[in-house]
C-alpha cells in the first residue's frame, strides 16, 4: 500500500531534512511541505473537495508551524478530516505534550532530531489506522470531511461601512432557504448583531470562553434560538469581558458551532483581534466589506495586507463586497478589486439607505421589505457565494423573486452601523 504523506513545516531547513526522510520510507509518496497552518487547512479543504480518495493518509505536523499553534490545527485538522492521521513532530516528546497531543486528536508523536525508526513506525501506525477508518466508514464524502458546514466570516474596513447588516441579511438569506444557520457576534467590544435584531439575552460567546470541551448542551445554554430560524451567539453585553475570547477560545467555539450548523456566519467587526484573526483563518469564505470612497478602500488594503503579514488569509482569497455603490460612483469595483487584490463579488449592493432607516432604527432588519434593492443585493450575493441551499432544494428565499446563484468558496466579513 503506498502511503501519501503531507508535511506542514514552517522551517525551511527543518522542511528540507523532514522531506529527505520520507524520501527514504519504503512505499511512502510524500507530497511537498506545506509552510503554515492555512496553506494546510486550504490544501486538505480543495483534495476533499475533489474527492475524499485524494486526500493523505498521513499528515505531519512541525512544533513551529504558524500562525495557528501546532495544537490547534491538529485539533482542527482532526475534526475537519477525522479519516487522516496526524503526527506532531516536536522537540519535546514528553509524557505532557504526548497526552496534550492525543487529546488534540494527533495518532502519533515524534521527537526531535528525527530518526529513520521512530519516523517509519509512526507514519506506518497512523497510515494503517487512516485506512482502518477509512474502510470503516465506506469512504462517505460525509464522513470523510468532518462535522458540520461551512464558515464564513464577514469584515468591515472600517467602521460603518455597514459589515454587521451585511451578515445579519446573509444569514437570514441562508436561514430561509433552508439551512441551519448560526449568526455569531465577533465584535466583541461593540457588537450590535443583538440590537439589530431586537434580542436581548444573558447568555454571550464570553461564557463559553476557558471551556475546552464544548459539549452541545454547553453550547445550546449559550445560543439564542430566535423566531428567525437564526442560532444567535452574540457579544458580551460588557465591553470588556471581550478579552476573555481570545484565539483559542475562538477556534474551540468555531469548531463546536460547525459541527452543530450547517453554515455559521460570523460578524467580525472592524478591529484585528486574535479571535476573529482566527475566524477569518478558519473560515470557508472570508468576505470583506468596503464602501467606495477613498478613505474605506484604503482601509480595506491595510486590511487585507495585515492579513496576509500575519498569514492569516491570502488577498486573492479574500471576497470583497461594495456596499453603497452607485453607476456615477467614481471608484468602481473593479478599481477596488485592482487596489486590493481581492476578489469583487459579481453583485454590488446599492446606495439605498431610505429603504433601511425605519427597520435600522426599529432595530428589526429582519423585516425589511422583500421589494428593497438592497436585500434583493445581500440575498442574491448570499447565493453568489454558495451560502444558500442548492438549486434543487425546494426552499426559496421569501418573496421568491431573489436568484439564488450557487457559488464555490470565496472568503470573509465583518460589523457596521449601516446596510
Amino acid at each position: 500500500m503506498t502511503t501519501r504523506i503531507l508535511p506542514a513545516v514552517g522551517d525551511p531547513d527543518a522542511a528540507r531534512a523532514i522531506a529527505t526522510l520520507l524520501s527514504q520510507l519504503p512505499a511512502a509518496e510524500p507530497a511537498a511541505p506545506v509552510p503554515d497552518s492555512t496553506s494546510l487547512l486550504d490544501t486538505l479543504a480543495r483534495m476533499a473537495s475533489e474527492s475524499i480518495d485524494e486526500l493523505p493518509e498521513v499528515v505531519l505536523v512541525h512544533e513551529r508551524i504558524g500562525p495557528a499553534p501546532a495544537l490547534e490545527l491538529i485539533r482542527e485538522v482532526a475534526l475537519r478530516f477525522p479519516a487522516v492521521g496526524v503526527i506532531l513532530v516536536s522537540s519535546d516528546a514528553g509524557p505532557g505534550l504526548f497526552s496534550a497531543a492525543m487529546d488534540s486528536g494527533a495518532r502519533g508523536l515524534i521527537g526531535l532530531p528525527l530518526s529513520y525508526e521512530e519516523l517509519a513506525a509512526r507514519v506506518q501506525a497512523a497510515a494503517q489506522w487512516s485506512v482502518g477508518v477509512r474502510r470503516h466508514l465506506g469512504r462517505s464524502p460525509e464522513a470523510l470531511t468532518g462535522p458540520g458546514g461551512r464558515v464564513v466570516t464577514v469584515t468591515g474596513a472600517k467602521g460603518g461601512v455597514g459589515a454587521t447588516f451585511t451578515a445579519v441579511q446573509f444569514a437570514l438569506a441562508a436561514a430561509a432557504s433552508g439551512r441551519r444557520t448560526a449568526l455569531v457576534d465577533l465584535d466583541l467590544q461593540a457588537g450590535d448583531v443583538g440590537s439589530y435584531l431586537d434580542v436581548q439575552f444573558r447568555r454571550s460567546i464570553a461564557d463559553l470562553a476557558g471551556i475546552q470541551d464544548i459539549s452541545p448542551r454547553v453550547l445550546q445554554d449559550a445560543v439564542y434560538d430566535d423566531r428567525t430560524g437564526l442560532a444567535l451567539l452574540l457579544a458580551p453585553a460588557d465591553g470588556e469581558r471581550g478579552e476573555e475570547v481570545d484565539d483559542r477560545a475562538a477556534r474551540h467555539v468555531i469548531a463546536a458551532l460547525r459541527g452543530r450548523y450547517e453554515l455559521v456566519v460570523i460578524d467580525c467587526g472592524t478591529q484585528m483581534t486574535g479571535a476573529n484573526a482566527a475566524a477569518v483563518e478558519m473560515a470557508d469564505v472570508a468576505v470583506l466589506v468596503t464602501t467606495p470612497d477613498v478613505v474605506a478602500v484604503r482601509a480595506a488594503k491595510r486590511m487585507v495586507r495585515m492579513w496576509e503579514r500575519l498569514q492569516v488569509r491570502k488577498a486573492e482569497d479574500t471576497a470583497l463586497v461594495v456596499n453603497r455603490w452607485s453607476k456615477h460612483t467614481e471608484i468602481q469595483p473593479a478599481l477596488i478589486e485592482k487596489i486590493t487584490k481581492t476578489r469583487a463579488t459579481r453583485t454590488p449592493v446599492p446606495a439605498a439607505f431610505k429603504e433601511l432607516q425605519a427597520v435600522v432604527d426599529a432595530g428589526r432588519v429582519q423585516d425589511l421589505d422583500n421589494r428593497s434593492t438592497v436585500k434583493q443585493a445581500l440575498w442574491t450575493l448570499a447565493g453568489e457565494l454558495g451560502l444558500l441551499s442548492t438549486p434543487e432544494d425546494p426552499a426559496q428565499p421569501p418573496g421568491g423573486a431573489l436568484a439564488v446563484r450557487a457559488a464555490g468558496p470565496v472568503a470573509r466579513l465583518r460589523r457596521g452601523r449601516e446596510g
